[in-house]
């Protein structure tokens, strides 16, 4: 099965399917890569109508769940809060191959992947 285009509203309900799941979230902004693993334990979306400029996005999805993140050390460290946030536009773009998802983003490209 190739990527295949989704609307928000198919990619919330496939990704809350893995909710109690082991994943893997790649970001990649720019020339930045991190990599997080997290247990999924909750999905969630935040929308943000007091935005003074454009670097706060409107939307959000948040990841919610216990993980690590790998440093440039490859050093793994405990993530700084339970939930991973991954900002939305107008404009993304939301894939799905039957293993990880895709979201690209004004930002950068974002995949998840279960482990």
């Amino acid at each position: 099965m190739g990527l295949q285009f989704l609307t928000i509203e198919s990619f919330n309900k496939l990704l809350q399917q893995w909710s109690g799941d082991r994943i893997k979230i790649s970001k990649h902004e720019q020339y930045d890569l991190d990599e997080i693993l997290m247990t999924l334990q909750a999905i969630s979306y935040e929308r943000n109508t007091r935005r003074l400029d454009d670097y706060v996005p409107m939307h959000t999805l948040q990841l919610n769940g216990n993980g690590t993140m790998e440093t440039d050390a490859r050093e793994p460290q405990e993530l700084p809060s339970s939930l991973y946030d991954i900002p939305l536009d107008d404009h993304s773009l939301y894939e799905f191959d039957g293993n990880q998802f895709l979201i690209s983003t004004s930002r950068g490209v974002y995949k998840i992947e279960r482990v």
